[in-house]
């Protein structure tokens, strides 16, 4: 008899059947023939990607080692500076395979390389002229662009052609420009100078609108930092500091150009652009022609042909093209000294946060790891402390400051050498100076510690939330970033914030063996030029990185001549190299764009800084000793805000 339920209910899979009969055998070799062939279409997906892999990987190091100024001889030609891009004290490390994914940031050019690579064409046959486009120049702090400006100053002097290009040359570019032998802009171009200074923005409308308290806890009058989240407006204290400090900067700015072209017309066409322009009949490279201000007119092709004229036409290529050094090859054509007593150098650059780091970022674990090992490690003579920051976490400046007194524990001399910016945290790392040098544009100052925590229980209100809980101690919970702030916690977070300072203040006291009376009346968070900074004593001389090192080794009792820097910080990785080595962008033909152009660079800028505003206000960790002025007087935006305005429009799919 036939079982019912069997017939109801068929078996669920192949594997369930009884194949001792042909049918069902027949029906088992069909379904393992579609697993096998489902398994080999897999693994032939597989062997594809992995083959596309090895080949993409062995291809970027034939790229990279083909690169490399090692496997040919520099020829005669114009060494060719494309600075598309900002110029930095140390450039963030490249993520590998970045440049893959079509969203690559600008790239970041380092102060002493290209100083070097400009000193050394000065004596070498082979140039026959430095180039300079400045199409999609990045910017600058002011001290870095003086410095570049003294080198390129000086080989005009050896006798050699300096060149400019731009469509339109920014503040910073021209500074740059006015040193050259010949500026050309493009005639559809042309300049209009803004000088420093701007709008910031203020966010307190719209965190009163969403309901989020901000906690502030700071000590200083000028520490203006917080303002952005507390005010609709800048302070009056704020507001008197910074036109003090951007009308030192643009008046420093101003003399640097008159002294470089002393015949251009500048005073009025500060004063008065819309009269020259409209004389030009709205042609504002013609303006700039009149005035003085560029000596010649003319597209890309036709300054190439110019070039050529001085160092020889490249053959097989288009109109234009000229015969051209590298400035990848050429750098490393001219690598630093390695022979003769160490001197240590260290940098502090970018801003100073907890925990690791990689280039471009002082990271406190890393730098004092670095500077450990070093004192471990080589046999060095002094030490010079570069620092080119605007500070931040004051936890990881202290362990900074930490081993930097471990070298002078050691009996070794502590020369601070500041770049274009050491204000706040970066001054608190500086203290240990036996000597520090600073540039009369370098920014600084700034001492002044604060803490910033918001708050969120109004806008949870708002949406019908609220909170409620047992406590036993009067701090149970807190700080409750969702229920709120105590009276009581305010209380010990703003002692704690003003016995930092008063350790700020002594620090500097010590350093620059004054009273902590005598420094508070020049600290409360004031931000000064290097010119005022060594008037009121927190800078003692003026000078660069070079000067530093050999100030060091006079201190040390060794000849300057017979000495070598030898740099403390984190080797980038072998795929870092690589890629480095691989993206060589000489060649490339992005170029930037007239006034137009540059007030969408600057939109661009702005939005940045605003998402990175936000990004601070929520996830700024540790009391902070950071600067506020300084973020707008170098590069439009940093690296780590266009970050993150990459990742919205990635996520936004824009």
């Amino acid at each position: 008899m036939t079982d019912a339920r069997a017939d109801a209910f068929p078996p669920a899979s192949p594997l369930d059947q009884d194949f001792s009969r042909p049918g069902r055998k027949a029906g088992r070799r069909s379904g393992w023939r579609l697993v096998r062939g489902a398994w080999r279409l897999l693994v032939g997906i597989k062997d594809f990607l992995v083959l596309a892999a090895m080949l993409l990987f062995f291809g970027l190091i034939f790229a990279a080692l083909n690169a490399r100024p090692g496997t040919k001889a520099i020829t005669d030609g114009a060494l060719l500076l494309k600075l598309d891009g900002p110029i930095v004290e140390q450039p963030e490390a490249i993520a590998p395979f970045a440049m893959l994914s079509g969203r690559g940031r600008p790239r970041e050019f380092r102060l002493r390389d290209v100083v070097r690579a400009i000193d050394a064409a000065k004596g070498d046959s082979r140039v026959k002229a430095v180039v300079l486009d400045l199409d999609a120049f990045g910017g600058a702090y002011p001290a870095a662009l003086q410095e570049i400006g003294d080198a390129m100053a000086r080989i005009r002097q050896s006798g050699k052609p300096v060149l400019t290009y731009a469509t339109a040359y920014t503040d910073g570019a021209y500074r740059l420009a006015a040193h050259a032998s010949e500026i050309w802009v493009n005639p559809l171009g042309g300049t209009l100078f803004t000088g420093p200074g701007g709008n910031q923005l203020y966010y307190k409308g719209l965190i009163d609108k969403l309901g989020v308290t901000t906690h502030v806890y700071r000590v200083g009058k000028f520490k203006s930092f917080v303002e952005p989240y507390i005010r609709t407006d800048q302070s009056p204290d704020a507001r008197a500091a910074s036109q003090a400090l951007y009308g030192t900067l643009f008046a420093q700015w101003r003399e640097s150009i008159a002294k470089a072209r002393p015949k251009a017309q500048l005073a009025g066409f500060l004063a008065q652009p819309d009269r020259a322009i409209l004389a030009s009949g709205g042609n504002i490279a013609d303006a700039n022609l009149k005035a003085g201000l560029v000596d010649k007119l003319g597209d890309r092709m036709a300054f190439g042909k110019r070039i050529a004229e001085i160092a020889g036409v490249e053959n097989a290529k288009p109109a234009g093209s000229f015969r051209t050094i590298g400035y990848d090859a050429w750098v490393r054509a001219n690598p630093l000294p390695t022979k003769g007593d160490a001197i240590g150098v260290v940098t502090i650059a970018g801003s100073i946060v907890d925990g690791e780091g990689g280039p471009g970022t002082a990271a406190g674990e890393t730098i004092s790891k670095a500077l450990l090992d070093g004192l471990a490690t080589k046999k060095l003579k002094a030490l010079v402390v570069r620092v080119d920051s605007p500070g931040g976490s004051v936890l990881a400046s202290e362990q900074i400051r930490q081993a930097i007194l471990e070298a002078k524990r050691q009996k070794l001399p502590i020369v601070v050498s500041m770049g274009g910016l050491a204000a706040s945290g970066g001054y608190w790392v500086s203290t240990p100076a036996d000597v520090i040098f600073a540039e009369p544009g370098t920014i600084t100052g700034s001492i002044g510690i604060f803490g910033l925590i918001p708050s969120f229980e109004n806008t949870l209100a708002k949406i019908g939330v609220t909170t409620d809980g047992v406590k036993t101690t009067p701090l149970t919970g807190q700080p409750d970033v969702l229920g709120g702030f105590t009276p009581m916690l305010d209380t010990i977070l703003q002692a704690g914030i003003e016995n930092g300072y008063r350790q700020f203040l002594a620090r500097v006291a010590e350093s620059r063996r004054m009273t902590p009376e005598k420094v508070d009346t020049i600290a409360q968070g004031r931000v000064w030029d290097g010119g005022t900074a060594r008037q009121i004593g927190l800078v003692d001389r003026f000078g660069n990185l070079s000067d530093a090192i050999a100030e060091a080794a006079r201190r040390a009792k060794l000849d300057p001549a017979k000495v070598y820097p030898e740099y403390l910080e984190k080797k980038p990785g072998f795929a870092a190299e690589l890629v480095q080595g691989f993206g060589n962008d000489d060649d490339s033909t992005d170029n930037g764009g007239d006034v137009f152009a540059i007030a969408a660079a600057e939109r661009r800028a702005v939005a940045a800084r605003a998402l990175g505003d936000v990004q601070r206000l929520v996830r700024g960790g540790s009391v902070q000793a950071t600067c506020l002025e300084c973020g707008a007087l170098g590069p439009m935006a940093t690296a780590s805000d266009e970050r993150l305005l990459d990742l919205l429009i990635a996520r936004l799919g824009l």
